[in-house]
């Protein structure tokens, strides 16, 4: 082997050398020496000062971390808003023409918006941090075959490291030898059992899971010893290109997305008219002052800037419901966007199965395959549950796993996930007794992967031996001369009849091990049986991670709810089939594996994805992959997992769902629901509470924009027909939050109907309002308008102060308000449908709306500056009779859509009635204007 120069110019030509092989090379499919030869190391590892220089050229073997977000510039971007950027370009007009209370009023509204946003982004996203804690602090590595203990950061690529149980993998490492070496790597592959190591090369495209040769940072050692050669580090591992995909940005919610267009445009609707009537005040009043004051008002009123306030409340009330469900919501959007939810992509491990391997079916001998449950163990005839006995009692016997009697008398199992599913069955059945477990063993051999089998030879109390071997079936059988015949006699070996049972067996996912026994003489020579041999097969054990409880009736309950569920997982697709047919998914039969997307366009994959509900054999990169995929098809995307792997598709989901019980440190940090029961089922109940948020949202959002169109159309025919100014900028606002602002909070409690998983999501070019709830703003905001314009006209002109027509028409506004409020609670169902108690925050909020409005008008400091005067009764039966006829729109327009929904007519008919009525009160308006 060629001695590293040290020299600064060689040093650069070796780096050189050293990094495209350290970069091209697929270490899993290079042989030992040839990756000793690439990285120019050898078995007893690098020289302290050429890992110095290494450390100098390749960095430190640690994460990278996006720096955070500086808190100044968080704050300030909650003034990038469009809404937030019209007003405060008022409020600056509005000081410069010294109307300082008005101006004072606009920017203590938008603080308020911008301390609520501040407060929800300044929440940090732990995902990196939770990534980082997985490296191992230190690590055994050899420099000049000296054990050494170093700082993990330290190790560079060509370092010799130790593995021993219960060391975490501190970075990518070519194993170089091992012995009896499990590593648990379910939080990179999904695999519920642990992987066994080895030192030979795999096939280039092998996948992460059976790339044997390879221990992969941040994994933990179960079991054994090993060596490894450092062939990554940092970044390079597969760790760090999680850590990479975790840090990448994540797209805005359906909520959020809407929000921004819905902004938009009345930003630019509101500033279109704000400067119409400006230009039609300063040419026919020739007042620019007056005509600017207008138009303020005309912004101020029309601009929903309790909308942000609304919203937070929804959500956080959402946050309140699912968290007695079980579903803890680490980010506010998370909420609404369960609700809308089209796609789950769920991980298998853990989450749609228990994690816990189990014995389902057994075969005694050439019998046939049958349930392992209690009531099947307790039907069989007595000579067919002996026979069992002793299979169940000889894979019990030559078992690595552990039993722990916990403090209140439950038996708890650790160790390899097969073991312990042998072991439990064996206990639950009665098979094995303690004293048997305890008879001495005299020979061993554990299970390899090159054996295929593990042996174990007991002594019996009479001095006899009993040999005891499980493994793969083919390989038992070629052990085996006799075999049990399922009542307990013994006949001579089968293995077409073996075969064929474990086939059938197989094909249903299951995991088969084959179990053998044999009975030695007290004078045997023991050595001569190491290599079983003569042994009579018992039977076989089929193992499955079984589905968790309620998941199938869960996922129909999807179905229902216009939701298909899609597993994603990187365990096998044999295995991933069977537990997707028994969860009742659509596509089972033909599973996408992760070797089949790498020559995939993105074309063909979307494709693939809708002929198919399981995708298999997948890494985090793939997993990515079909997310953003699905995005692309306009599809809004959950993604349920418990694992490392799962958390680049957490973050870039439209939802990220974890497992609180089982899933990592670095799962839940980068999702944005925890489920802290760990069960699938409580999402259903989640995706309901979403829904039950949007629509408190959507009808607060229509209680505000019908209120603003009403106030803008007003307004600005108000400066158009020559009219003194309508409404003073002060008294806009305080109708938008002392009045508006406390019951469109109230309609953000409206419970749900109890329907919402009856109904697919709402259809995806949906904004913020239906088709339906914009032609009734429209309507219902075009009649308040011309009802407070007529009124006000009526008042001037038969000579009533204007002091006192602007505080009648102020009035009409709020009781239109009030009536409206009642008719948002629900898009379909007719106020007297609607059980008032039900939500009763609302009925008091409304009431002390009112209240409010009626007490600043009659207390006279207060009057003053909002430029209202008291009222006499006649003046408010008046405004009260006109109020209430805002209900004949609402409620009529509900009640001519379920006729025309009954009678076979869609959507667009109802539009196209209510463009009707819209045109007819367009022309109503502008003659009564006149």
């Amino acid at each position: 082997m060629t001695e590293l120069s040290n020299t600064p110019q060689d040093a650069t030509e070796r780096a050189d050398a050293v990094v495209p092989a350290r970069e091209e090379t697929s270490w899993h499919s290079t042989d030992v020496n040839q990756a000793l030869d690439a990285l120019e190391t050898a078995p007893r590892g690098l020289s302290p000062k050429e890992a110095e220089r290494r450390l100098a050229l390749f960095g430190p073997n640690a994460l990278s971390a996006e720096a955070p977000v500086p808190k100044w510039k968080m704050f300030l971007v909650q003034f990038k808003s469009p809404l937030i950027a019209v007003l405060i370009g008022c409020g600056i007009i509005t000081i410069a023409l010294e109307h300082f209370v008005d101006a004072i009023a606009i920017f203590v509204v938008l603080l308020l918006n911008a301390i609520i946003g501040y407060y929800q982004e300044s929440k940090a996203d732990k995902a990196v941090e939770a990534l980082a804690s997985l490296s191992s602090p230190t690590s055994r590595a050899l420099r000049d075959g000296t054990m050494t203990r170093i700082e993990a950061a330290d190790l560079v690529p060509g370092d010799i490291v130790v593995l021993e149980s219960g060391d975490r993998v501190p970075a990518d490492l070519r194993l170089i030898e091992t012995s009896r070496l499990r590593i648990n790597e379910s939080m990179l592959t999904g695999e519920s059992t642990d992987a066994q190591k080895n030192t030979e090369a795999v096939d280039e495209d092998a996948s992460l899971g059976d790339r044997k040769c390879v221990a992969f940072s941040g994994t933990l050692v179960t079991s054994g010893r090993g060596r490894g050669m450092v062939v990554a580090t940092g970044s390079d591992t597969e760790l760090g290109e999680i850590n990479d995909l975790v840090n990448s940005a994540k797209a805005n919610t359906p909520l959020q997305q809407i929000m921004q267009r819905t902004e938009r445009g009345i930003s630019i609707a509101v500033l279109i008219v704000a400067v119409f009537v400006f230009m039609g005040g300063v040419f026919i009043n020739k007042d620019a002052t007056g005509a600017f004051l207008s138009s303020v008002s005309l912004v101020v009123a029309s601009m929903p800037e309790a909308l942000p306030i609304v919203l937070t409340v929804a959500m956080a009330l959402g946050i309140s419901r699912m968290a007695k469900r079980n579903a803890i919501v680490r980010t506010l959007p998370a909420v609404e966007t369960l609700g809308s939810t089209t796609v789950i992509g769920s991980d298998k491990t853990g989450t749609l199965t228990q994690n816990r391997m189990t014995v389902e079916q057994f075969s005694v001998g050439n019998g046939k395959p049958t349930l392992c449950d209690a009531e099947s163990r307790d039907g069989l005839e007595d000579r067919q549950a002996e026979s069992l006995k002793q299979l169940l009692k000889a894979a019990a016997l030559t078992n690595e796993a552990y039993r722990n009697t916990e403090d209140d008398g439950t038996m708890t199992y650790n160790g390899d996930a097969v073991d312990v599913a042998m072991a439990r069955i064996a206990d639950e059945a009665g098979a094995v007794s303690a004293s048997e477990l305890a008879y001495p063993i005299e020979v061993e051999t554990p299970y390899e992967p090159d054996l295929r089998y593990s042996m174990t030879i007991r002594r019996n109390p009479d001095g006899s031996y009993t040999q005891y071997v499980k493994g793969a079936p083919d390989k038992i059988a070629t052990m085996s001369a006799t075999m049990d015949d399922g009542n307990g006699q013994e006949v001579r070996m089968d293995t077409q009849v073996l075969h064929q049972t474990y086939e059938s067996m197989g094909r249903e996912g299951l995991r088969v091990i084959g179990v053998a026994s044999k009975h030695l003489d007290a004078d045997v020579d023991l050595s001569e049986h190491r290599e079983p041999h003569g042994m009579k097969f018992l039977g076989l054990e089929g193992m499955l991670d079984p589905p968790r409880p309620g998941v199938k009736e869960a996922i129909k309950r999807c179905a229902d709810a216009g939701i298909e569920v899609k597993m994603i997982t990187g365990d096998h697709p044999l295995t991933a089939a069977a537990i997707g047919e028994r969860l009742g998914l659509r596509h089972t039969e033909d599973a996408l594996t992760g070797s089949e997307m790498l020559d995939m366009s993105d074309e063909v994959l979307k494709a693939r994805l809708r002929e198919t509900s399981i995708a298999a054999r997948v890494s985090p990169q793939d997993k990515l992959r079909i997310v953003e995929v699905l995005q692309d098809e306009g599809e809004v995307v959950a993604v349920t997992g418990d694992g490392v792997n799962d958390a680049p598709a957490l973050k870039a989901a439209s939802v990220g769902i974890s497992m609180g019980k089982s899933g990592t440190d670095v799962a839940r940090e980068a999702s944005d629901v925890v489920l802290t029961d760990d069960n699938f089922v409580t999402i259903t109940d989640a995706v309901r509470e979403g829904r039950v948020t949007f629509k408190a949202i959507r009808g607060s959002a229509f209680f505000l924009l019908s209120t603003a169109v009403a106030a803008m159309i007003a307004v600005g025919v108000n400066v158009i027909a020559e009219m003194p100014l309508l409404f003073l900028p002060l008294q806009m606002l305080w109708i938008n939050f002392v009045t508006n602002g406390v019951q469109d909070i109230a309609l953000g409690f409206e419970p749900g109907s109890g329907d919402e998983l009856t109904r697919p999501p709402r259809e995806k070019k949906e904004g913020l309002l239906s088709a339906a709830l914009w032609a009734r703003t429209a309507v219902c905001g075009l009649w308040m308008a011309m009802c407070i314009l007529v009124m006000f006209r009526m008042l001037l002109d038969n000579g009533t102060a204007v002091i006192e027509a602007r505080t009648m028409a102020l009035t009409l506004l709020v009781l239109f308000n009030l009536f409206m409020s009642m008719s948002a609670r629900s898009e379909t169902l007719l106020i007297v449908q609607l059980n008032p108690l039900r939500n009763k925050f609302l009925l008091i909020a409304s009431l002390v709306a009112l209240l409010i409005h009626i007490a600043a008008m009659y207390i006279a400091p207060v009057a003053s500056v909002l430029g209202m005067t008291p009222m006499s009764a006649d003046q408010w039966l008046l405004c009260f009779l006109v109020s209430i006829t805002v209900l004949f729109f609402c409620e009529g327009d509900k009640i001519i859509r379920a006729w025309l929904a009954r009678h076979g007519h869609g959507p667009k008919s109802g539009l196209r009635a209510m463009g009707r009525r819209a045109r007819r009160g367009i022309i109503t308006m502008l003659k009564s204007s006149r």
